[in-house]
């Protein structure tokens, strides 16, 4: 997005944009990693130095609070950011912890009344294993693949076999 069209969002927004906050929203309309405001800060330093991590913390929240970025509770560990307003799902791998956008129709139901509601917004959590770890797992348990940290079978006396310790 063109930094004049980031600074007519913010205002649009009702925040007064400043370097810190274009740099910021800049940063979360450029990733798909859905990323935690120590990640944030963390790649936004690179760029604005002086930036203090307090200030990316109060901006995420005036961001949020304005709705021009989404705060996900896909995590319970920390907070996520996505700076994609339009209707998606997002998805947590339970392994490696990574939070993924998928393309589900989750918005049967936006903009429609059901059971008497209006519904206006629709936010969709998924939970699983994802593609890398799938493939990393398939990987070790094909034939011929290391046993990774599982231990060799040694036999106890009796014939009994059994892992070592």
């Amino acid at each position: 997005m063109a930094p004049e069209k980031r600074m007519a969002r913010l205002r649009d927004a009702g925040v007064t944009p400043t370097m810190q906050r274009l740099a910021i929203l800049e940063y979360l309309e450029g990733t798909k990693s859905h990323p935690t405001a120590d990640e944030v800060y963390t790649a936004v330093h690179k760029t604005c130095p002086t930036i203090a991590r307090a200030t990316v913390y109060n901006t995420l929240d005036a961001l949020t609070k304005s709705g021009t970025i989404l705060q996900l509770a896909v995590d319970p560990s920390a907070a996520r950011y996505d700076a994609d307003l339009g209707p998606h799902v997002h998805f947590r791998c339970r392994l490696c912890g990574g939070v993924y956008d998928l393309d589900i129709e989750a918005t049967q139901c936006l903009n429609k009344r059901v059971e008497g509601h209006e519904v206006e917004a629709v936010r969709t959590y998924a939970f699983g294993v994802c593609s890398s770890c799938l493939d990393a797992k398939s990987a070790s348990e094909a034939p011929g693949a290391s046993q990774g940290s599982k231990k060799p079978a040694r036999k106890f006396a009796g014939g009994e076999e059994g892992h070592a310790s």
